[in-house]
């Protein structure tokens, strides 16, 4: 007789719903705190690292799909706290910066946000973090691997 699947021991259903339920919990906290979606948040803390990164490029680092990243960048622009230069290279394209006030958003929702990260992990230990650090990087690898 051949496997049964179990989803409660399907690792690719196991970490879609605890990325879900982590998503989750920092939802109700950006919003709660800064009026921010997570779409908003990941742009927002992509273009802090990367000033003038094009939205093509931020959606290929967070894997979100054009269309939410397009949302997210003008409800933050219209926020005044994103801004849009074009892009030579690709009239279509811009460069995305954070605002003098996307910055100031920026030091006070990144603290918070280790912060909330500290609260989920505290169950683990340096050792551990690190570990599942480099077991989810791997993962990524042998995905981004697969899709060739």
């Amino acid at each position: 007789m051949a496997d049964r699947l179990r989803l409660d021991r399907f690792l690719p259903y196991l970490l879609s719903v605890t990325s879900n339920r982590v998503s989750e919990r920092i939802a109700r906290t950006y919003d709660a705190l800064f009026g921010l979606s997570i779409p908003e948040w990941r742009l927002i803390a992509v273009i802090a690292e990367a000033p003038g990164i094009t939205q093509a490029d931020i959606g290929e680092r967070t894997r979100m799909d054009k269309v939410t990243v397009s949302r997210a960048a003008i409800a933050l622009a219209a926020r005044g706290l994103l801004e849009r230069a074009p892009n030579a290279a690709d009239r279509r394209s811009r460069h995305l910066s954070l605002s003098a006030a996307g910055h100031a958003l920026y030091e006070q929702v990144a603290p918070k946000a280790l912060e909330l990260e500290r609260r989920l992990f505290a169950r683990f230990d340096a050792g551990e973090l690190r570990q599942l650090t480099e077991m989810l990087r791997r993962i990524d690898a042998a995905v981004a691997e697969e899709n060739g």
